[in-house]
């Protein structure tokens, strides 16, 4: 059997829930090897959740050290900053012949706004150099720079997004356009399709790096684009529909 390796550029959940414990853990159920470049670390102070940029001569260390592997899929996540970011986009630039998922992070679900003006414009560069990218609804909205209130506007994302250089997108619409179902819209430039299942409110957290994750590891695994998006929207489903307060996946953890 392949083993096939496969890099999280991501960043550290304190509460382990998202980050590179969702990604690193969603690459073990799918049978890959996963690696880690970490971006930052992450603590809850007086100031509230924080996020702390990873040095940026340790974080190019760090992705110097795996310039020897031989990866065959890609997923970036929490990029803190311009330096960061910049770092990042000149290694998927050097592996664009691989599958790449780029979770344009630009809010966390702890309701802490990453540095947005800056950071919008340099995630705009990766579009070209990845295989889709899964910005919620929120992250469409400072991307596009667009509101969204129907479902009709998260397709006219999805099509902004595309025309600015994403090859394929998905647009996470979550609870804010239905309150009983997560709906999803998928384009790649020639058409849309929505994806809905039902509204699981508790233990979501990491739901989105999760979702991102699932999608690099099925690209890994040889899926087409559409159903590798349509397999992680399952797999992030069953994961939360049998997951504890923290996260853990108890239907994965008995098998």
């Amino acid at each position: 059997m392949t083993a096939y390796n496969i890099l999280a550029i991501s960043g550290n959940d304190i509460f382990s829930g998202g980050g590179l414990y969702a990604d690193l853990n969603t690459y073990t159920i799918n049978g890959l090897r996963g690696f880690v470049a970490v971006t930052c670390l992450t603590a809850v102070t007086n100031q509230g959740f924080e996020v702390f940029a990873t040095n940026d001569q340790v974080f190019k260390n760090q992705l110097n050290s795996l310039k020897t592997v031989d990866f065959s899929g890609i997923k970036l996540g929490l990029l803190p900053n311009l330096a960061v970011a910049t770092l990042a986009l000149d290694f998927v630039k050097k592996n664009q012949d691989i599958p790449v998922v780029l979770d344009p992070v630009l809010v966390c679900k702890e309701n802490h706004d990453i540095e947005v003006s800056v950071l919008r414009d340099e995630l705009l560069k990766f579009f070209p150099y990845v295989t889709i990218i899964t910005p919620n609804l929120t992250e469409a909205e400072l991307l596009t720079e667009k509101s969204i209130k129907t479902l009709d506007d998260l397709k006219e994302a999805a099509k902004i997004l595309h025309n600015l250089g994403a090859k394929t997108v998905v647009v996470k619409g979550g609870e804010r356009l239905d309150s009983d179902q997560a709906l999803d819209v998928f384009y790649d430039g020639e058409k849309f399709e929505v994806l809905s299942y039902p509204l699981l409110k508790e233990n979501n957290v990491g739901a989105g790096c999760t979702f991102a994750s699932a999608i690099a590891s099925q690209l890994v695994l040889g899926a087409p684009v559409f159903q590798a998006v349509k397999a992680a929207k399952n797999f992030v489903y069953q994961a939360i529909l049998h997951s504890d307060q923290y996260g853990v996946n108890q239907h994965y953890a008995e098998d």
